[in-house]
C-alpha cells in the first residue's frame, strides 16, 4: 500500500527509472511504426499483442479472470483511460509532431494527476508537490530547448498529446480504485485485454487493418518491441509502482522520459550532450526531489539536530 506521506523508497525509484526507458523507447517505436501502418492500427497491435505476451504468464501464475461485468468494469475503465484513448492520442498527436516534442508534452501528466487526485479527493493538493511538477517541467522545456518552437499544424499534435497526458492523469485516480487483491501482472493483462476489444472496433472501422499492405521486417520489429517491452512488460512494473507507492508518484515517470532518451541516445547512438541538457536534468532531478519531500524534511530536521549536538 502507498505511504501515508506519498514518499517513495530506494526500490520504487529504481522501478521508476525503469519503466522510463521502457516507455521512452514507445515514442521511437511510434516514429518508426507510422511510416507504414496508421495510426489505430498500431494501437490496435500494441495492446493484441501485449495481452496475448502476458496470457501465457497469466495462466502459469494461476490469476483468475474477473467475473461478469462488475468484476470486468474497473479494467475496462483502466483500459480505457490508461491505453486506448492516450495511445491514440498521443500517436495521432505524433503525425503532427517530433517524438521529441511528444515526450515533452507527456511529462505534463504529473501535473494532470495532481491535480485529478486533489479534485477526486485522494490525495492531498501539496505546495510541495504542485511546485515540484511546475520545475519539472521547466527543467523539461530547459532540455529540449528550442523543440518547443510552434510550427504550421504542431497545435493539432500538441493538443491531442497534452489531452493523451490528461487521460493518464484520469487513470491514476481509476488506478487508485483498482481491486487491491489483484497483482500487477493480473491487472496490466486484464486492462490490455479490455483495450483490446475496444480498438477492435475502433481500428477495424476506421481503418480496416485487414486491408493494409504488409509492413516490412522493421517495422514488424518496431511492433514487437513496442507491444513487449514498452507495453507489457512495461504496465507489470508500472502496477507495481502504484500498490507500492501510489497514483501520483508513478506519474513522476513521465517526467524522467526526457532524461532517459538523453542518456540512451548518449550510451547508445553516442549522441553528443549539451551543457543546457546536463541544465535541465539537473532540474527534472531536483524536481522528482522536492515532489518526493524526502529532502526537506532533513533539511527542517538539521537546525534541531545541530542544537541537540552543541548542548
Amino acid at each position: 500500500m502507498p505511504s501515508a506521506d506519498n514518499r517513495i523508497d530506494r526500490r520504487d525509484w529504481g522501478l521508476l527509472l525503469f519503466l522510463s526507458v521502457l516507455w521512452g523507447g514507445s515514442f521511437f517505436f511510434n516514429g518508426v511504426i507510422l511510416r507504414e501502418l496508421p495510426p489505430l492500427t498500431l494501437v490496435l497491435l500494441r495492446v493484441v499483442l501485449g495481452a496475448l505476451i502476458l496470457l501465457p504468464l497469466l495462466r502459469a501464475r494461476n490469476i483468475e479472470f474477473p467475473r461478469g461485468l462488475a468484476g470486468w468494469a474497473p479494467f475496462a475503465a483502466m483500459g480505457l483511460f490508461n491505453n486506448a484513448l492516450p495511445f491514440s492520442l498521443i500517436v495521432f498527436g505524433q503525425t503532427y509532431i517530433p517524438s521529441g516534442l511528444a515526450s515533452i508534452l507527456n511529462a505534463t501528466t504529473p501535473l494532470f494527476a495532481v491535480v485529478v487526485m486533489a479534485v477526486a479527493g485522494e490525495e492531498r493538493l501539496q505546495a510541495r508537490r504542485v511546485a515540484g511538477v511546475v520545475v519539472g517541467l521547466i527543467g523539461v522545456a530547459i532540455l529540449h530547448g528550442d523543440a518547443l518552437g510552434f510550427e504550421s499544424r504542431q497545435g493539432i499534435g500538441i493538443l491531442l498529446c497534452l489531452a493523451g497526458a490528461f487521460s493518464y492523469g484520469i487513470a491514476a485516480l481509476v488506478g487508485r480504485r483498482l481491486p487491491q487483491r489483484v497483482p500487477p501482472l493480473g491487472t496490466a493483462t486484464f486492462q490490455m485485454m479490455a483495450s483490446s476489444v475496444m480498438m477492435a472496433v475502433v481500428a477495424g472501422v476506421a481503418e480496416r487493418p485487414w486491408l493494409l499492405p504488409m509492413p516490412h521486417l522493421t517495422t514488424w520489429l518496431a511492433v514487437l518491441g513496442l507491444a513487449a517491452l514498452s507495453t507489457a512488460l512495461a504496465y507489470i512494473v508500472f502496477f507495481q509502482i502504484l500498490q507500492r507507492s501510489g497514483a501520483t508518484n508513478v506519474m513522476l515517470v513521465t517526467l524522467l522520459l526526457p532524461v532517459t532518451a538523453m542518456l540512451l541516445g548518449y550510451l547508445v547512438l553516442g549522441e553528443p550532450v549539451a551543457p543546457r541538457e546536463v541544465i535541465g536534468a539537473l532540474v527534472i532531478a531536483s524536481a522528482l526531489l522536492l515532489i518526493d519531500g524526502r529532502v526537506l524534511t532533513w533539511f527542517s530536521r538539521a537546525p534541531a539536530s545541530t542544537l541537540h549536538t552543541s548542548r
